[in-house]
């Protein structure tokens, strides 16, 4: 049965170049059996002159050969065609080879004697990773506002309506409260509400609510005057004034005091602040876009969040889903990853593995686009081939099996031992999303410092958090 099948226009043109004629024409009639097109070499230099003049989808090349060998081939190839992929092939290599051959550029290689099967293996997957680029090429080139829409890429139809709902509310200025899971991608919805606006050209000021302390955050969204409090040397403008004319976005305002609550609600309704320390107001116009990953229904019911504010904020409501109710927008993400990380790291990564792209795409995502962004990161650090390979992938992605604790504790029903694992799951995942900083984790969780100490300490997680604490940036 063939493994592979190309007729008619769309037939592949191979080239084989082997200074041995047994290996030519093994080669010439296990390949035309399966419908590509044959054409060969006896050495280098013969296939040099050939690629110049011809165009061809694949080259077979040996690597011990007269005149040229193969490496000095593939080196001449690709600096005629850089995007020819060339299969190596060899009696006499070892792995040092092979890795010479891969960092100049080979598709692949193979070590002869070789099965047919190896050959045709290996064409079946360059043609699987081919057709994905293409397709993902093609979706480049038609995909209009729709996949592409102020730095958020997505074809889902519920991130579409999303796109859709921007665009009728950019013009006007009442609030729009944002809510998803953390790195869902709320502050470039906010982004893009502001820059789809009337209000572009003016300023975009972003703060985050939970990770400025409680003391200094009044002073930061209103300001102060000289004199106000110690170290208030001179008048500061709050965030307030320096989006006048633009948009603020309150990120995890669902963190903001009570007291402060009071204060964002009237500067919403009198459209005016009053800085700290001063007797009179300032007007203000500015879009007032919030986002929380919190139910603020549920933080009413706890008595930690005005309804009245609620009301304010929840004017517009705009909610992201998850990355994994969205599993048709992970090849895009994955692509756009590829090639903003391509640039920045100046890698010639052509593409990536069809096995490597079903496990990302297989993966749940907790860490939503933020976790799939920096997932790809480390993956094109780690790759030395021209392709991202599974291998680089974090194993939680690659291995993606039920942990065996959980599998027990399901088959005891016991819901006891089911939450005790999931909540060492959670700290353990929320320690190495911080990079062990338990302060930040903590605010992650959602629970205090001290329960944070107290079930680490519990679950023996000490060797995932850092001896100190150190300063968090927030972005």
């Amino acid at each position: 049965m063939s493994l592979v099948t190309s007729t008619g226009p769309s037939k592949r043109r191979v080239l084989i170049v082997d200074d041995e004629g047994g290996m030519r024409h093994m080669l010439q009639v296990l390949l035309e059996r399966e419908g590509y097109e044959i054409d060969s070499a006896e050495d280098g230099k013969q296939g040099l002159e050939k690629i110049q003049g011809n165009e061809y989808d694949l080259v077979l090349c040996d690597i011990r050969m007269p005149q040229m060998d193969g490496l000095a081939f593939l080196e001449k190839a690709k600096s005629v065609r850089s995007n020819l992929p060339v299969i190596m092939m060899s009696a006499f290599g070892n792995v040092d080879t092979a890795i010479e051959a891969m960092k100049m550029g080979a598709y692949d290689y193979v070590s002869k004697p070789f099965k047919a099967d190896e050959i045709l293996l290996r064409l079946q997957r360059l043609t699987a990773q081919e057709s994905l680029m293409h397709e993902n090429q093609s979706l480049k080139k038609v995909l209009s506002r729709e996949t592409s829409f102020n730095n958020i890429i997505a074809r889902s139809p519920r991130m579409i309506e999303i796109f859709d709902t921007i665009r009728k509310i950019a013009d006007y200025k009442t609030t729009v409260l944002v809510t998803g899971e953390s790195g869902s991608g709320k502050e470039l919805i906010a982004r893009a509400i502001h820059f789809n606006s009337p209000r572009a050209n003016k300023p975009f000021v972003a703060i985050n609510c939970s990770a400025i302390p409680e003391t200094l955050l009044e002073s930061e969204l209103f300001g102060y005057v000289k004199g106000s409090f110690t170290g208030a040397n001179k008048d500061k403008k709050g965030l307030f004034e320096e989006a006048h004319g633009g948009t603020l976005f309150l990120d995890e305002v669902g963190d903001l005091p009570v007291p402060l609550q009071v204060k964002l609600l009237r500067a919403i309704q009198e459209e005016e602040v009053r800085r700290v320390g001063a007797s009179q107001n300032i007007k203000i116009d500015v879009r007032l876009i919030t986002a929380t990953l919190k139910d603020l229904s549920e933080e009413i019911k706890k008595g930690t969040f005005r309804e009245d504010l609620y009301y304010r904020l929840n004017v517009l409501p705009i909610h992201i889903p998850p990355l994994r109710e969205r599993k048709e927008d992970i090849p895009l993400l994955v692509e756009h990853f590829l090639d903003k990380f391509r640039k920045e790291m100046d890698k010639e990564i052509e593409g990536i593995d069809p096995n490597c792209l079903e496990a990302l795409t297989d993966y749940s995502w907790p860490g939503n686009v933020r976790e799939l962004e920096n997932t790809i990161e480390r993956a094109m650090v780690m790759e030395v081939g021209h392709r991202l390979s599974l291998e680089h992938l974090p194993d939680v992605v690659r291995n993606q099996e039920i942990n065996p604790a959980i599998k027990a504790a399901a088959s005891e029903l016991s819901i006891k031992k089911m939450m005790s694992i999931m909540e060492q799951e959670l700290i353990k995942k929320a320690l190495e999303k911080t990079n062990g900083n338990r302060t930040w984790a903590a605010k992650l969780l959602e629970i205090s410092h001290r329960a944070l100490l107290y079930k680490i300490k519990r679950y023996g997680l000490e060797r995932y958090m850092l001896d100190k604490d150190v300063g968090i940036t927030y972005k």
